[in-house]
């Protein structure tokens, strides 16, 4: 069992077959081997040399801390910076520098305008860097690869040039925008404001002593004014109770000296009329309590004091006539007569109940005027919650408004500020660390890379070819191959004879192989110093 292992182990890999092989095909494998990469090598020095030239240019951030000024332009860098990528990369741009520079004269010579701008745009390349999480832009490499490396050189220059200046152009226009943008909002919310302030006044003035905030004087007011009311009230009532007492004084006096009377007997005096007047008045100031003007039972009893105030003015007037104009005739007996002895004291007595009614009626009118201005406060009173609902309305309004033009004025000034940061160049900026490199070597064709690539081919070619003719031999070089072929075992074998001729034939041919693997050997390693140390 182990024999068989051990054969079938021998089979899978046989070493020593692979030895003989090397020893019998390495002319057959060297020769491709050389060949192969003497050709990759050759076309390096064939293709036209392209050098590259590369600067650095570091994205320095705000000198001034964000605590302070806070900027006004976008901090996506990555998008700014592929906005300003695609102006640098438009066809003006382009133009301008291949026209100012010459370039692509020789071999682009009779290529189109968009032909040598569109070649342009794939000499140049732009890589970003990033911190060591992998987040933000730290800097960015800007190259270009051209024929010549002084023209690499200048072109690296230009683009890094128009880098710089186009960041600083275009923060500026995006902080100066956002500074305009911001102050066209302030000017809307200022004229907003002003509206809202506008409506504020309009409404105070047209509510005026209905506001919230004139409900304590209003309601110190009305508390005057109905201390006032009970005052001028207890006046009238006194100034009524000497009314009835002036009366009863003069009918008293009359009782004592005579009634005058008229032709049909019924007693006519002053008096009554005027205990009828002050029964409708009292009776009017009880309606008045309790109803309005507009009442028709106070119309109507106003309307009948009207009439007994006539009554009693024709009556006065009357008697002045008659005392001022007496008759003999039998018509003087129809009219009331007066005794000359009673005239005097009778007329101070109706002199001081004159004068009485005058201040009812002015205390009457004090009440009325009092209860008018009582009925407008408790208005206004009412009106208040209404008021105040519409005013707070108002009011939020305003407030959010008065807020709104607040946050934009703050806004407003923190933008100017950071426009005048960015005028003054303190703001994220690009700068330059290493000046764009003059290129000694060629970026294309890398020709030690081309060596190693070149023995690549080579080894594939020769191991291609050496397989090739050992898979056409059909001649058997080992033992195992005769045994494999037998159908018995092999009692016994006849060792190789060489004769003197042969033996110096394996030499020579043995001597050939390390010759000629010395020379490749030899001219791989000088042909790759020779592509190291050229430029």
């Amino acid at each position: 069992m182990a024999e068989v292992i051990e054969e079938q182990s021998a089979q899978r890999f046989d070493l020593q077959r692979y030895l003989d092989i090397v020893r019998r095909r390495h002319i057959q494998f060297l020769i491709p081997l050389f060949c192969g990469w003497l050709l990759v090598w050759s076309a390096s020095w064939f293709l036209q040399a392209r050098y590259k030239s590369a600067t650095l240019i570091l994205v320095e951030q705000p000198t001034m801390p964000k605590n302070y000024v806070v900027t006004n332009v976008s901090d996506n860098l990555q998008d700014r910076l592929q906005s300003i990528t695609e102006q640098i990369l438009s066809r003006t741009r382009l133009l301008a520098i291949i026209n100012s520079l010459n370039l692509y004269n020789g071999t682009h010579k009779r290529a189109t305008e968009d032909e040598k701008v569109d070649h342009m745009r794939k000499d140049i390349d732009i890589e970003l860097v990033r911190d060591s999480h992998g987040e933000e832009i730290t800097a960015f490499k800007v190259s270009y690869s051209a024929n010549n490396p002084r023209i690499a050189q200048l072109v690296t220059s230009e683009l890094t040039d128009l880098f710089i200046s186009e960041n600083l152009k275009v923060r500026q226009q995006e902080s100066e925008n956002t500074t305009n943008f911001i102050k066209g909002q302030l000017e809307t919310a200022r004229a907003a404001l002003a509206d809202q302030e506008a409506k504020v006044r309009q409404f105070q003035g047209a509510h005026q002593g209905e506001l919230p905030t004139q409900q304590a004087g209003n309601l110190q007011i009305l508390g005057g004014l109905q201390e006032q009311l009970q005052s001028e009230q207890s006046s009238l009532n006194t100034a009524k109770q000497q009314r009835v007492y002036f009366q009863s004084l003069i009918d008293q006096y009359r009782a004592i000296h005579g009634t005058a009377r008229t032709v049909d007997g019924g007693p006519t005096s002053l008096a009554l009329i005027d205990q009828d007047l002050d029964k409708q008045k009292a009776k009017l100031a009880d309606l008045r309590s309790r109803y309005t003007d507009r009442h028709p039972d106070v119309q109507s009893l106003m309307k009948e004091i009207a009439r007994t105030e006539k009554q009693r003015d024709d009556f006065i007037a009357n008697a002045k006539n008659k005392a001022n104009n007496p008759k003999p005739d039998d018509s003087a007996a129809s009219h009331v007569t007066t005794d000359p002895t009673v005239t005097g004291p009778l007329l101070q007595l109706q002199g001081q109940l004159q004068a009485n009614q005058i201040e009812i009626s002015n205390r009457e009118q004090s009440v009325i005027d009092l209860k008018t201005k009582i009925n407008q406060y408790q208005a206004r009173l009412n009106a208040e919650p209404a008021s105040e609902q519409q005013l707070a309305d108002l009011t939020r309004g305003y407030e959010q408004s008065k807020a709104h033009y607040d946050e934009l004025l703050g806004k407003k000034n923190s933008s100017e500020m950071a426009t005048d940061m960015e005028q003054m160049q303190q703001g994220e900026r690009f700068r330059m660390i290493d000046a764009p490199s003059l290129p000694t070597k060629p970026d294309f064709p890398n020709r030690l890379k081309f060596c190693g690539i070149g023995l690549f081919v080579g080894i594939a070619l020769g191991v291609a070819v050496a397989g090739a003719f050992e898979f056409a031999d059909d001649r058997m070089h080992s033992q195992r191959q005769i045994e494999a072929m037998l159908p018995i075992p092999i009692i016994s074998e006849i060792p190789d004879v060489l004769s003197p001729w042969d033996e110096r034939t394996n030499i020579r041919k043995m001597r050939l192989g390390w010759a000629l693997a010395a020379v490749v050997l030899t001219t791989i390693l000088s042909g790759s110093a020779f592509s190291y140390l050229r430029p």
